[in-house]
């Protein structure tokens, strides 16, 4: 123990050097632990499983693709609305100024 530090100052630098410490040594393990599984998904996963995976992947992509065109359809019919509303706006005011 150092005699110049207050006794608060030592024990707070000793539980953050402890908490730094266990913060890295949980990341070391966490790292460790993603490996072992990655290896053992590759020697436990069939091809075939693979291949399934890859085709999910397809599907999504063209169900993705469908739902931006239903979108854009949507999007287009809304502003032919709005347009359309528009026109009647300004003939009905048009209307009102002649008066």
């Amino acid at each position: 123990m150092d005699d110049d530090k207050p006794i608060l100052e030592q024990t707070t630098d000793a539980i953050g050097s402890a908490a730094e410490a266990t913060k890295e040594a949980v990341k070391t393990v966490a790292r460790k632990v993603r490996k072992a599984a990655r290896k053992v998904a590759k020697k436990v996963m069939p091809k075939k499983a693979k291949k399934a995976r890859k085709a999910s992947k397809k599907t999504s992509k063209k169900t993705s693709k469908k739902t931006s065109k239903k979108s854009a359809k949507k999007s287009a019919k809304k502003a032919v609305k709005k347009t359309a509303k528009k026109a009647a706006a300004k003939k009905k005011k048009a209307r009102k100024s002649k008066r």
